[in-house]
């Protein structure tokens, strides 16, 4: 059995280097590996993070100026709405004044062409009682001769 303690022994003390060069591995890992990856791991994180905080303010700044701008539209289109209905006001005024200037006009030529009738009708009775009188002046001699004639 002794001999087995010294083997063990032996092979722990041969064991050293191999275990202390482990332990300078693992620290060498430590400093030269796992905290440069840890820190640009967390950097990145970071950044990611910060990045998406960033996209998600843009996302929000881009929404409130797509209302703004839903806001301004739906404001021009009433604005517009309303430049319309003045317009189709006022042209319809217009309109009305045109139809009554020409209902005014139509109805002085109406009155022109009436009193002109009326005034050609008193001539036309006129000269007809003028010439009744000669044509029934006329209508004796033309009768009375004949009657003149026969009793001669």
């Amino acid at each position: 059995m002794e001999v087995i303690l010294q083997q063990v022994g032996a092979l722990l003390v041969s064991a050293i280097p191999t275990a202390a060069l482990f332990l300078v591995l693992v620290v060498a890992y430590e400093f030269l590996v796992h905290k440069p990856l840890t820190a640009t791991l967390a950097r990145r994180r970071a950044l990611t993070l910060g990045a998406m905080e960033e996209a998600q303010n843009a996302i929000a700044d881009a929404e409130a100026r797509a209302a703004e701008y839903a806001e301004k539209l739906r404001h021009a289109r009433g604005e517009a709405f309303k430049i319309r209905e003045q317009r189709l006001k006022q042209w319809m005024a217009e309109r009305d004044a045109a139809l009554e200037t020409a209902r005014k006009s139509a109805g002085e030529k109406v009155a022109q062409a009436r009193t002109a009738v009326e005034a050609e009708a008193q001539a036309a009775r006129q000269a007809i009682q003028a010439s009744a009188a000669e044509l029934a002046h006329m209508a004796v001699r033309a009768v009375l001769p004949v009657a003149a004639g026969g009793s001669r």
